[in-house]
């Protein structure tokens, strides 16, 4: 690796942590006059927005999370493919960096949300077909057991598995060792935040996706 390129890492990889730390969730939740951090699970995320505040205002936080995955590895990859430089590690880097800022920001003392839609957006980036399999395993297993974390879980798993099996058999070795390592990295990660709602299940006291009329985490 070059000196230009593993700057172009590092410099990726703060960025793409600083678009990351945006805690969208937090911040909708806000405008609600309600900390979300208080309710439900105490997640960040949109599946926890969705759970106290409805549909209307975790659709937008989902979109969104998803978006601050996808635009530093691409802009990444536009950037540098512009100045001639090689842009597979520090796409990388930036996925890295976009991950662990949505997980631990720097706005909520380094604690954030577990991370599934802002993978899903550096996955669209870097891995379409492995998220494709991971999507399809998410809608399985969350309409055949009602439980999200059941369903992040399993395409979690997925994001792992499936660019290690596609390594192992493609013909040219695609994809590369590196994505291949990121992907296992990010599915692992996942995992990790997901112990949690991994002992809930185990005891009892997960939540099961329910529909709610109009949803009011204020009233008594």
């Amino acid at each position: 690796m070059s000196q230009s390129e593993a700057i172009a890492c590092l410099v990726a990889a703060l960025a793409a942590y600083a678009i990351g730390a945006t805690p969208f969730g937090y911040l909708a939740g806000k405008m609600r006059g309600v900390d979300i951090r208080q309710f439900g699970s105490g997640n960040i995320g949109a599946t926890n927005v969705a759970r106290v505040l409805g549909k209307p205002v975790g659709m937008p936080v989902f979109i969104l999370d998803i978006f601050k995955g996808w635009l530093p590895v691409m802009l990444t990859r536009w950037i540098l493919g512009a100045r001639g430089i090689p842009s597979d590690w520090p796409a990388i880097s930036a996925a890295v960096g976009t991950v662990l800022g949505h997980n631990y920001t720097f706005w909520l003392h380094f604690k954030g949300g577990k991370g599934i839609a802002t993978s899903a957006g550096v996955m669209a980036a870097l891995l379409p077909i492995p998220l494709a399999a991971a999507v399809s395993c998410w809608l399985v297993l969350f309409f055949a057991t009602r439980y999200v974390a059941v369903a992040s879980i399993g395409a979690s798993l997925m994001v792992a598995v499936v660019p290690v099996a596609m390594h192992v058999w493609s013909d040219n070795g695609e994809p590369g060792l590196p994505l291949v390592g990121f992907a296992l990295l990010l599915g692992l990660l996942a995992i990790w935040r997901h112990r949690s709602n991994i002992r809930r299940l185990v005891n009892g006291t997960e939540h099961r996706f329910v529909r709610k009329s109009s949803p009011d985490p204020t009233a008594p």
